[in-house]
């Protein structure tokens, strides 16, 4: 058995009430994978502080200072879940040989972790964590979950079905994925664009711990919605197909009414016409909407901002 050091990256955003009984939970299951001799001595958490309001940088400093097998990074705002991840990730690569992300509420099971390490001693450098059920979730949840996942497949966007951002990569996966430049992430849909030899292990997701959901609905329509536009252009394709549709429908439109013109019947029916306008009026909106989503991520790819700015680094005090 390998004794690699793991790094368990937990992004962290006004997660105070929960943060105390996490690192009691990590705590115990990291302890027991090093007397297992599954993973090293040097193995941590890394809690990644995505600019909280509340007090969880200072408890996230006074963990690190009691436990020698926790650390954190602060990033220096609000960066949003997928950049804090990302940015726990790219910074964990440097100190372990494979890194597992999970969110820090407790509702992933972390006993899935040893399952995890061991497909990865099976030869997997990316391990996927999927939900079996969504039992804990309402019936609204289950019922756009599921939708958004099959959606994505339509569009082409290959997606582990019922995964999120609980999964083990291993430092080359990590290499490899530190070439994607994009400013506008969607982990999950990423992290299959790389490669290498992965498997799916299956777990059943918990209560929520304490505190309070951080995708809320609207931050999880915007979540799809960046996941749809950012992998796939099928949209796209079918405003055009749309657009040949209509003009397919306009040139028999035409000829209706030459042939009414040319029969003496030239009198317009009333609701036809702003019926016509009105349809192609809004078509033609949510076509310049559309494209005008597409480019805008364009707009935001080319000003090469930074994803995140790290403005505190526990490791580098040790």
């Amino acid at each position: 058995m390998r004794g690699n050091i793991l790094y368990i990256v937990v992004p962290c955003y006004n997660e105070e009430e929960v943060l105390n009984e996490t690192t009691k939970q990590l705590k115990e299951k990291l302890n027991n994978l090093i007397k297992e001799k599954k993973v090293s001595s040097k193995s941590k958490v890394m809690y990644v502080n995505d600019g909280s309001k509340d007090k969880t940088w200072e408890l996230i400093k006074q963990i690190d200072k009691k436990e020698s097998l926790f650390t954190g990074i602060s990033l220096s705002r609000n960066r949003g879940h997928q950049n804090a991840l990302h940015a726990g990730l790219m910074t964990a690569k440097e100190y372990a040989d494979i890194i597992i992300s999970m969110d820090a509420d407790l509702q992933d099971d972390i006993n899935a972790i040893d399952e995890m390490i061991d497909k990865y001693n099976e030869g997997y450098d990316i391990v996927y964590a999927a939900r079996s059920a969504r039992k804990t979730d309402t019936f609204f949840k289950r019922f756009t979950a599921e939708a958004f996942y099959k959606f994505m497949h339509f569009m082409g966007v290959d997606i582990v079905y019922n995964h999120a951002d609980y999964r083990l990569t291993s430092k080359k996966v990590l290499n490899s994925f530190s070439e994607y430049g994009e400013v506008n992430l969607f982990l999950r849909g990423m992290f299959p664009l790389v490669g290498y030899k992965s498997e799916i292990v299956y777990y059943e997701r918990k209560e929520r711990f304490a505190g309070k959901s951080k995708y809320p609905l609207k931050k999880m329509l915007n979540f799809a919605w960046d996941g749809i536009t950012s992998f796939s252009i099928k949209p796209i394709r079918m405003i055009l197909f749309l657009g040949i549709g209509i003009f397919i429908v306009s040139i028999f439109v035409l000829l209706y009414c030459l042939i009414m013109k040319i029969i003496g019947n030239t009198v317009s029916g009333w609701t036809f016409i702003v019926c016509s306008i009105w349809l192609v009026s809004g078509l033609q909106m949510l076509s310049l909407g559309l494209i005008g989503e597409y480019i805008g991520k364009i707009y935001n790819e080319t000003k090469r901002r930074p994803r995140y700015i790290i403005s505190e680094n526990l490791l580098d005090t040790k």
